[in-house]
């Protein structure tokens, strides 16, 4: 035998030659013919084509056909169970329904096909006889040397492994499902180990490896779209920082003798009311300008943060105690940190805190629960800063931390802490994120800050 192809693979053969039942010449087979062995495909066509009969009395012949059956026929004539002398075995429900079969016909149909064949072949009976006569000095012997090609069983503790790495660590994980071909897991796992078969095979096994891989890719997602965030944001801050380095610098002169001026001015024409109001004026937004620039100057400095051991928790009582809140503002302070030492810039920190809380405060209208809560989260902390006032809007959350960007009324805020706050936390590499809710529809309002930094610092 020089090849074996099934009938998918003939059938493309013929597709890719061209060749088409329409476009055939009608012909028979090569002689000699086979007869009633065209029954072969069919289970115990084998018996009726050699007119051997299935005595069910004697016993002395045995059919078996099916993956399961025919694997036990063997294993209970090898033990001597069978009394038989004959045993006709097939893997398939006959060939037929064999591997590599195509289309969609059921076992019957195709039964009913190959008997009308081969009763239609029976016709010319004597032919097939005469073919039989003409090749009957034909030595069809065979001579069989034993060549044992089983290999040995494994180990067990081998079987443990293979059976571990596919997630069946218990015996309630083997389902014996049949999904991988095999009867049982042992078995595949055994099959796995003589080479014969892949873990992949196991469907539980490829679904779980689906799944995981599936949440990894989602966090993987997850994390590129936050460093993206992180990185456009340290980008518009970065370009923000060398525009406002120039600008405060070049500001900074002409108003600081704007401001003098306006000062000698008031100690001078302050007696009258007319002038003082204008003056006082003057003098006003020229120190509101001064805050502006300062700020700037502030936001745009690269500051490097000096790390040392600083205890989180008492650094957040602290920093409350000494903006001295309005008597309508509730502090809640909450949380224990398995250990209360981080390693960070203690007064950039307090700075980062004290940002937090005045717009919690003024979110409030100085009316309110301010809550300061500090937990575990693995090798970092997290510091919440959270308040009961009006909420951020969902549309101005994506610009908090931009630079100038503020929703308070003119000469309430410059814009600048939120940014400021971001920098000083992602210098200490770290994070910091919001949740708000602004609309009582949906539950109370109010904003929860989050910022998280490693316990062990960094120099940036």
């Amino acid at each position: 035998m020089d090849a074996a192809i099934t009938f998918v693979e003939l059938r493309r053969l013929f597709r890719e030659s061209g060749v088409t039942a329409a476009g055939a010449t009608p012909s028979d087979f090569d002689p000699p013919r086979a007869g009633a062995g065209g029954l072969f495909a069919i289970s115990r066509g084998l018996l009726q084509a050699a007119e051997i009969g299935e005595d069910l009395v004697a016993g002395n012949v045995v059919a078996a056909e099916g993956r399961t059956n025919f694997v036990e026929a063997i294993h209970e004539f090898q033990t001597g169970d069978l009394d038989a002398s004959l045993l006709e075995i097939l893997c398939c429900n006959g060939c037929i329904m064999g591997a590599g079969m195509s289309g969609d016909v059921p076992l019957f149909r195709r039964r009913r096909r190959v008997s009308g064949y081969v009763r239609e072949r029976l016709r010319h009976n004597g032919e097939a006889r005469k073919a039989a006569l003409d090749f009957a000095d034909l030595d069809l012997a065979c001579v069989y040397t034993a060549d044992d090609q089983r290999l040995a069983p494994p180990a067990e503790d081998e079987i443990r492994q293979i059976l571990a790495r596919m997630g069946k660590i218990a015996p309630a994980d083997e389902l014996n499902c049949g999904a991988c071909g095999y009867d049982s897991c042992r078995e595949h796992a055994v099959a796995v180990l003589k080479g014969l078969a892949e873990s992949e095979m196991c469907l539980p096994y490829t679904i779980e490896q689906l799944r995981t891989t599936i949440t990894q890719l989602g966090l993987s997602n997850e994390q590129l779209v936050n460093a993206q965030a992180a990185l456009m944001q340290s980008e518009k801050l970065a370009s923000m920082g060398q525009l406002a380095a120039g600008v405060a610098h070049e500001v900074n002169n002409p108003l600081g003798v704007v401001l003098m001026y306006a000062h000698l001015l008031l100690d001078e024409f302050g007696g009258d009311p007319k002038m003082r109001d204008d003056l006082t004026m003057i003098a006003e937004q020229a120190d509101r300008c001064k805050k502006i620039v300062a700020g700037l100057l502030h936001f745009s400095r690269q500051n490097r943060a000096v790390i040392e051991p600083v205890d989180l928790p008492a650094l957040a009582a602290r920093t409350v105690k000494a903006l001295r809140l309005p008597d309508g503002v509730a502090v809640r302070l909450s949380g224990e940190l398995a250990d209360p030492m981080v390693e960070a810039d203690a007064d950039q920190i307090a700075q980062v805190l004290t940002n937090l809380i005045t717009n919690a405060v003024a979110a409030m209208n100085e009316k309110g629960t301010l809550g300061l809560e500090c937990r575990d989260d693995g090798p970092r902390v997290e510091l919440i800063v959270s308040d009961t006032g009006c909420g951020i809007p969902r549309e101005n959350l994506p610009k908090v931390f931009e630079p100038f960007f503020t929703t308070k009324q003119i000469g309430k805020g410059t814009g600048l802490g939120l940014a400021i706050t971001y920098g000083i936390v992602k210098m200490h590499n770290g994070d910091i994120r919001v949740e708000s809710n602004a609309d009582p529809k949906a539950g109370p309002t109010g904003t929860a800050f989050t910022v998280t930094l490693p316990r062990k610092g960094q120099q940036p």
